[in-house]
């Protein structure tokens, strides 16, 4: 049973100072939230959550940006649609309402009807959806990944997801790339060009 929800887990982070702006990768996700999963993938220190950061702050559509921050925690099957619930209703407050509050019951619901209604829910919402995930390398629940992909598979056309991760998640990647559906990020994208290494060196680092 779910009793607290962490707040601070759904808080956008705020971008840094002295930032290279990496305007060839934020107009690349702008690109890329036509399709179904944008995904950025490469390992620590690579700045993903402070290009995502960026790109957020500089979007004339934030308000319809929901940001969930993942821990180890979220493993937990019911911890995590809670969670994913109470950030899509920073957008949307009256989204999931009772599929939280089935959540948050004593006995432990079964998730798959849950979810379902989610879908229904977000299909019903006429403005476009963009979710946040960021470090979903923690995740390595099967029945959470098991979720995500059903969420993907019947995924409404007004929702976008965004994910962070080290490592690419256990999901039909090859099958969203068949369909052109999944735009990528990947170390060899976020390290700097010339340009930028300039720009760092120069005016950043005097």
């Amino acid at each position: 049973m779910v009793t607290k929800l962490l707040r601070t887990k759904l808080f956008i982070p705020l971008p840094k100072h002295r930032l290279v702006s990496r305007q060839r990768l934020l107009e690349q996700i702008n690109q890329s939230t036509i399709d179904k999963l944008t995904l950025i993938s490469a390992p620590p220190g690579f700045g993903k959550t402070t290009l995502l950061s960026e790109w957020i702050s500089l979007n004339p559509d934030k308000s319809r940006i929901a940001w969930l921050s993942l821990d180890k925690g979220d493993n937990d099957p019911v911890m995590f649609w809670a969670y994913v619930i109470t950030s899509l209703q920073s957008i949307e407050p009256d989204m999931g309402a009772e599929i939280l509050q089935a959540l948050l019951a004593p006995q432990i619901p079964a998730i798959q009807p849950l979810l379902n209604d989610l879908i229904n829910e977000i299909t019903n919402t006429s403005e476009n959806i963009y979710l946040v995930l960021d470090d979903y390398h923690l995740i390595t629940s099967k029945q959470v990944n098991e979720g995500m992909q059903s969420l993907i598979d019947n995924q409404p056309q007004n929702l976008h997801l965004i994910l962070s991760t080290r490592a690419d998640p256990p999901w039909s990647l090859a099958h969203l790339r068949a369909r052109a559906e999944v735009n990528e990020l990947r170390a060899q994208d976020l390290r700097f060009n010339f340009p930028e290494v300039v720009e760092f060196l120069n005016d950043r680092m005097g």
